[in-house]
């Protein structure tokens, strides 16, 4: 089995900034893409961040410039910095991998159970 277990999330005000961490556990032979997602209240869940198992990053636009992924292999570990946070970046934020259990190169999407951001105004 696999598990993915986020934290860090919180509140805080405008213009603050939390860091997010997810670990990936269990049965893992390789990672590859990790990512965040976010889902606020009475919207669809929507991608925030994403790197590659090589470091390549891609970011929705709203967040360019103030959130930054990045990932530690050796610990199987994800990382989002959030800066200049402001009230519409309030949601639940779920991490998200493929990984591969076995030599085989078939990867499944594995998601954490998901931690609540929460920012005022």
């Amino acid at each position: 089995q696999v598990h993915l277990v986020e934290s860090g999330g919180g509140l805080v005000q405008a213009g603050g900034s939390l860091r997010l961490s997810c670990a990936a556990s269990g049965s893992i032979f390789r990672i590859n893409d990790m990512g965040w997602y976010r889902q606020a209240p009475g919207k669809q869940r929507e991608l925030v961040a994403a790197i590659t198992n090589g470091g390549a990053t891609n970011y929705a636009d709203s967040v360019k410039g103030r959130f930054t992924i990045s990932r530690d292999n050796a610990k199987n570990t994800v990382y989002l910095q959030m800066n200049s946070l402001k009230p519409e970046d309030t949601a639940v934020y779920y991490c998200n991998a493929g990984i591969a259990t076995s030599r085989a190169p078939v990867y499944r999407d594995y998601w954490g159970k998901g931690t609540l951001v929460t920012v005022s105004s």
